[in-house]
């Protein structure tokens, strides 16, 4: 499909297709609709038996999915019109609606997933063979059978949620957004939302890149001990929820658990990570001498190592993230198209717009939505990539059901990773300039850091948090503790300042989903792994790798990546991905 440059501007999505607006009667009618399903659904609570025949055990499903393909829309619709603009009190109300009936919804519809929980093997077995696409959904359901509590309790906990973490989460969206930071650039102080200042923040100008760091937490900083209270009320909002009364046996494990990752394989990746914090070490102090410094200070992590201020209009951005698709394989191109061709992208910066970047998928036959902030530079084509990728992914699984096209957290970064790299080659192979060569090389180095060790350490953090948040921690000792894992992760390479003690409560990921971030360091040693395989077996690779992307999550991800080669239990496999590391450093010692 031909295309062109001019095609590809900077704007808002287009939430139309999901629904015209939020007085829209199509809204309502959705909720309409969702009641009148539920209703029914309620109405097979005395036809779920143990012998139950396959064909009615079906339709139960399949009304089951049919409702929450609605339920899922509604949501969208909501979560993204909030993201667009966190300070639109509409948006707020409905969010908030939302979540209430959503909760009231599961409430209602619960019965079936506890007596499919408690369903005895045989027979649990015998429903599972027939359900074709939805068995993996059936059977990670009752994985979770020892965690389960009573319909009272259950209820309870999906209503507490409601008014107790979701509306945590929606403050703390709404409080940081609003977020103004000043900066004085050429003589004149600018307000700028945190999309605005990232550029300062991993710009050429060292003294900037350290007024931008200061100022960004000295508005965290300000409002610090209300965000660590917050932080504090999550972490014992989890440890009630899952260790005293799910009964897991640790903060992480009912991550791993909704991953349906193995504890084994998480421990392996976090143990080989921190044994190999050296190889980071390594290159800051290689760093540090290409920016002419004896050591590197924690604003320095991120700074360009040759004084290129390059930036890309939006339209080329498009033009080569497409082309870096469609050099690996075209049908990637022409999905990734189709997020453009849509309207479902959302690029521009703007004030009470979610910082960040993310895409949503919402139904396996919808276009996946994109939202990023979108300044110019090089990092916000690689996100773009990063994002797109993700999207790609979910449409290559989009044969699947409702239930199972979205892969589990850790092999949802393997398509958005890969992307990165794909256009991380062709970018060297078009650059002609060697400072931007260079530039790119060692950005290759800090994407790797700011995805593996970075995202390890949180999780660590997290670990450490909530064992001390259930021990009566304030926020200072959490601070405290944040910057001796800063120090951990750092050794003597890189200086650490005072102020990066509130860095932690300006990572929105361990507010919303706690311990999601190992799934980036999990999904990037993968891909490293891959994009060897792929060097190694050219052509050949390709059917393999669009096989892990089109699994989507109707598989374990153990058995989809064991059908590959990988073995994610094995310290082995993880070391791979930093030997790879390792190389690209000893690559960088000799320029």
């Amino acid at each position: 499909m031909a295309y062109s440059v001019n095609t590809y501007s900077v704007k808002k999505w287009n939430l139309g297709e999901l629904f015209p607006g939020f007085d829209s009667p199509e809204l309502q009618a959705a909720f309409d609709n969702v009641e009148e399903q539920v209703a029914s659904f309620e109405g097979v609570r005395g036809k779920l038996k143990a012998d139950m025949d396959t064909g009615t055990f079906l339709e139960v499903v399949r009304a089951s999915e049919e409702t929450l393909r609605i339920v899922n829309r509604v949501y969208a619709f909501a979560e993204l019109s909030f993201a667009a603009d966190t300070q639109d009190q509409e948006a707020q109300s409905l969010l908030s609606r939302v979540q209430q009936f959503v909760a009231e919804i599961q409430n209602r519809t619960l019965f079936f997933d506890l007596w499919w929980k408690d369903l005895d093997d045989a027979n649990a077995g015998r429903l599972m063979a027939a359900s074709g696409d939805y068995r993996y959904y059936l059977e990670a359901m009752r994985h979770f059978k020892p965690h389960t509590l009573s319909e009272a309790e259950e209820k309870v906990v999906n209503l507490k949620d409601v008014t107790g973490s979701n509306a945590l989460i929606n403050l703390y969206n709404a409080i940081t957004n609003r977020y103004v930071f000043k900066l004085q650039v050429d003589g004149e102080v600018r307000e700028l939302t945190r999309g605005q200042l990232q550029p300062y923040i991993q710009g050429s100008n060292p003294d900037l890149r350290a007024q931008a760091y200061q100022e960004l937490y000295r508005v965290y900083g300000e409002d610090g001990p209300i965000l660590g209270q917050m932080y504090q009320t999550r972490a014992r909002d989890w440890y009630n929820e899952n260790i005293t009364m799910r009964r897991f046996s640790g903060p992480i494990a009912s991550r791993n658990l909704a991953n349906d990752i193995p504890d084994e394989a998480v421990d392996a990746l976090l143990d080989v990570t921190k044994k190999n914090a050296g190889v980071f070490q390594r290159y800051f102090r290689i760093k540090a001498r290409h920016l002419g410094m004896t050591r590197l200070r924690r604003y320095d992590i991120y700074a360009p190592v040759a004084k290129s201020d390059k930036t890309f209009e939006f339209g080329d951005a498009a033009r080569r993230v497409l082309d870096a698709f469609r050099l690996f394989e075209p049908r990637l191109g022409e999905l990734a198209e189709r997020v453009f061709e849509q309207d479902h992208l959302d690029s521009e910066v703007r004030k009470g717009k979610q910082s960040g970047a993310f895409c949503a998928s919402i139904n396996p036959e919808m276009i996946p939505y994109v939202l990023v902030n979108y300044t110019g530079r090089a990092r916000d084509v690689a996100t773009l990539a990063h994002e797109l990728g993700h999207a790609i992914h979910a449409m290559l699984a989009s044969h699947h059901s409702t239930f199972t096209f979205h892969s589990s957290l850790p092999l949802a970064e393997t398509a958005s990773t890969f992307g990165e790299m794909m256009l991380t080659e062709k970018l060297l192979a078009e650059e002609t300039d060697e400072a931007v060569r260079r530039d790119i090389l060692f950005k290759q180095m800090d994407d790797a850091f700011a995805t593996i060790l970075r995202q390890v350490y949180f999780a660590l953090f997290e670990r450490e948090a909530h064992a001390r948040v259930v021990k009566n921690a304030s926020t200072d000792e959490l601070c405290a503790a944040y910057m001796e894992n800063l120090r951990e992760q750092f050794g003597d390479s890189v200086e650490i300042s005072e102020e990066f003690k509130w860095e932690w409560v300006s990572i929105p990921h361990i507010y919303h989903t706690p311990f999601y971030v190992y799934a980036y360091a999990f999904g990037q040693l993968l891909v490293f792994s891959l994009y060897q395989q792929f060097k190694a077996e050219g052509e050949s690779f390709k059917p393999k790798y669009l096989k892990i992307l089109a699994a989507g999550g109707a598989e374990a991800p153990e058995k989809i990546l064991a059908e590959a080669g990988i073995d994610i239990r094995s310290p082995q496999f993880w070391q791979g991905g930093f030997d790879v590391l390792s190389r690209m450093v000893a690559e960088l010692e000799k320029l």
